[in-house]
């Protein structure tokens, strides 16, 4: 084959993986200020028929789901020092998002930190715009493929809606700031009509089976429920069975105290012990 040929089979083929990519737009936004690294990926975006949403600075979680984005770009040097708190909320409160670190010269450490938030990559500036594009288009891939293949309609118990589309529950239109794991463990409570065990709770929210001694599924539910009664503080929604597990079913409070905020309690005192065992 001459060179020639070679050259317009290469062209080609770029310019499909080109079409490929235009016809499935996605939406991207980018927390940076350097106006040349916007610049050029901007150029190579357009080209893609990608939507870029330029943020010189944090904006709320909440605006982050009306943007409807597939994939956040964060450089934590624009953040300053609340950086590693807004990443770990933003990872927690959107699981579905992938979020891509792309920031200066870091430690290992830093780079370690970042991922275990729950970051999906980390890149090192100065960087192409290509690898950028190609590290978001993969991470992307990867919350697809994890997917629920519909989202489930909202639900209202008591004072509370649920809502699965957005990872969260509200009341009164405000937000409970769940976490993810907060979210996923109320979810799965209220979904079910009977009591569920510690272990059962772990291995369906964790993916694995829960070690002995492990607390973690009591000190969420104490989180959770300390939001859940200052969100709604008449209503009594996770019913602890000693020794056993928890049972979702909600209830109106006559406001004193319960065997469930004694158990909470409990279960704070004891947090700290096991604070290796919350990841997550």
């Amino acid at each position: 084959m001459s060179p020639e040929a070679r050259d317009v089979l290469a062209g080609n083929a770029a310019g499909a993986a080109n079409q490929q990519r235009a016809n499935h737009r996605l939406r991207l936004a980018v927390i940076d200020r350097d106006p040349g690294f916007m610049q050029v990926l901007s150029n190579r975006l357009d080209a893609l028929g990608w939507d870029l949403r330029g943020l010189s600075s944090a904006v709320t979680v909440d605006a982050l789901v009306a943007m409807r984005l597939n994939a956040l770009v964060i450089d934590l040097a624009v953040l300053g020092p609340g950086s590693w708190e807004y990443l770990e909320r933003v990872c927690g409160r959107l699981p579905g998002l992938a979020v891509i670190v792309c920031t200066g010269p870091s430690s290992v450490a830093q780079r370690v930190r970042g991922l275990r938030l729950g970051a999906d990559a980390w890149m090192t500036k100065p960087c192409h715009a290509e690898e950028l594009i190609c590290v978001i288009e993969a991470a992307i891939r990867r919350h697809r493929r994890n997917e629920m293949p519909q989202i489930e309609e909202s639900t209202s118990v008591g004072q509370i809606t649920i809502r699965p589309d957005l990872y969260q529950a509200y009341a009164g239109g405000a937000s409970l700031e769940l976490t993810a794991r907060e979210f996923e463990i109320l979810h799965l409570l209220s979904q079910s009509d009977r009591v569920l065990r510690r272990e059962e709770i772990y291995e369906r929210v964790w993916g694995y089976a829960m070690a002995h001694g492990d607390r973690s599924v009591d000190v969420f539910v104490r989180k959770l429920r300390q939001k859940l009664r200052a969100a709604s503080p008449e209503w009594n929604y996770i019913h602890t069975h000693f020794g056993v597990g928890y049972r979702f079913a909600p209830e109106r409070d006559g406001g004193e105290a319960t065997p469930d905020a004694t158990e909470d309690a409990r279960s704070g005192a004891r947090e700290s012990e096991f604070a290796p065992a919350l990841v997550g």
